[in-house]
């Protein structure tokens, strides 16, 4: 009981914090989640029978690159490194033991990533850890800067991960194994798709998925958008992310949901197959359409009905009224609960107190009845001396009960 008011209290609050600020356009980045791809080192040109302004790649406050000759800078003067395999890990010697859980997650990391995409991605992948997000500031290549308040970048196209140990903020959620595995699926989905660009809503939607995060604002944005019916076309999240932060929020959230409908664990097969018909150059359209035997109308429709399923009633429940109605009814049902079991105790109390009143009561008017050998009646012959004479033994009554004494 405790624990569930502890629980939804504690459910309430982050509602109501993360209610305060909304999934932004910058959200993915700002914890940890920013992918950098394009012209870096001769990024691939978006294919010709992509509909025009579809939007490919990084998000739309990712960095610009400024020459497209960027390259794979090198180690840090001072920094150790250790060879996992596939990845390589370069980090300041005073911080092994923080890295540790990054080098034990990684090979699990590709070996999921594998089963998500279908096929061998992470040929070779380098891995930069800083101490601080000032620190990694400088780790990034020769004109590819990122965004000030990233904590995770993935170069794509060079195969570098940049992350940082400590938040931009003291009081950021900063799950360094997450934000590593959410990079790793940016480099894996360039691999996969053989370098060739896809849908920013896509990459990204992917990458939360794969890293397995969760978000509370993310999920009561799509939440509201459901109830509300404000729930964007997919086409129009395809081509372009809202500019303004509210309809931004529930393009990010509607993305990251769409891909998990299409990856839902009886699908998986079919995501494989639409990410090979990505690779040989099919537009998202007709990947679909091949993978799934349905075109994207047929299935926005299929998981609009999935997300109505899902989230029609919840969002009211779970909602900041509902959490604090849910805890006053638990108040409620708690206090009934302990009444009735205090007006059990209390009549267990006064049943105890009724039967030793009565036993009381017994004793008190008990009476002791002994009964003693009768002397020889008068005229009787007295009995010689040494001659057994039986005796009759006295005896005691006790509460309408008679006892021998010894």
């Amino acid at each position: 009981m405790a624990f569930l008011v502890r629980l939804l209290l504690a459910l309430a609050l982050l509602l109501g914090v993360t209610s305060a600020r909304a999934d932004d356009p910058a959200e993915h980045v700002r914890t940890g989640r920013t992918e950098l791809s394009g012209p870096l080192a001769g990024g691939a040109e978006p294919p010709r029978d992509e509909p025009p302004g579809v939007e490919h790649g990084a998000p739309a406050d990712a960095p610009r690159l400024s020459d497209d000759r960027v390259r794979m800078p090198s180690v840090p003067a001072g920094f150790s490194t250790y060879d996992g395999g596939y990845v390589r890990f370069s980090y300041h010697p005073s911080t092994r033991d923080r890295v540790e859980p990054l080098i034990a997650a990684a090979e699990d990391a590709r070996r999921e990533l594998e089963v998500w995409l279908g096929q061998p991605v992470l040929a070779r992948v380098r891995v930069d850890v800083a101490r601080t997000p000032r620190e990694m500031k400088t780790l990034a290549p020769a004109g590819a800067p990122y965004p000030d308040y990233a904590s995770g970048v993935a170069y794509s196209d060079l195969g570098l991960v940049l992350l940082t140990l400590s938040p931009q903020s003291p009081n950021e959620p900063h799950d360094i194994v997450q934000i590593f595995k959410h990079e790793l699926a940016h480099v894996a989905l360039k691999d996969a798709l053989g370098g060739r660009p896809v849908a920013r809503w896509f990459n990204e939607g992917f990458a939360v998925l794969a890293s397995g995060e969760t978000s509370f604002d993310r999920l009561s944005t799509l939440w509201t958008a459901t109830v509300a019916d404000r729930l964007l076309p997919l086409s129009e999240v395809e081509r372009s992310f809202p500019s303004d932060a509210v309809t931004a929020s529930v393009a990010y959230a509607e993305a990251v949901d769409v891909v998990r409908f299409l990856v839902r664990r009886e699908e998986r097969h079919r995501f494989r197959a639409l990410i090979r018909e990505l690779r040989e150059g099919s537009t998202l359209d007709v990947a679909a359409r091949d993978a799934y035997g349905v075109d994207l109308v047929t299935l926005e429709r299929e998981w609009r009905e999935d997300v109505a399923k899902r989230y029609t009633f919840w969002p009211i429940l779970l909602s900041g009224t509902g959490v604090w109605a849910a805890v006053l009814g638990l108040f409620l049902w708690g206090w009934r609960k302990r009444r009735a079991r205090s007006q059990q105790t209390l009549a267990r109390w006064a049943r105890d107190e009724a039967e030793e009143d009565r036993l009381r009561r017994m004793r008190e008017s008990a009476r002791v009845h002994i009964v003693l050998t009768r002397a020889p009646a008068a005229g009787a012959t007295p009995v010689p001396t040494g001659t057994p004479v039986e005796i009759e033994v006295p005896r005691v009554q006790h509460e309408g009960e008679w006892h021998t004494l010894h």
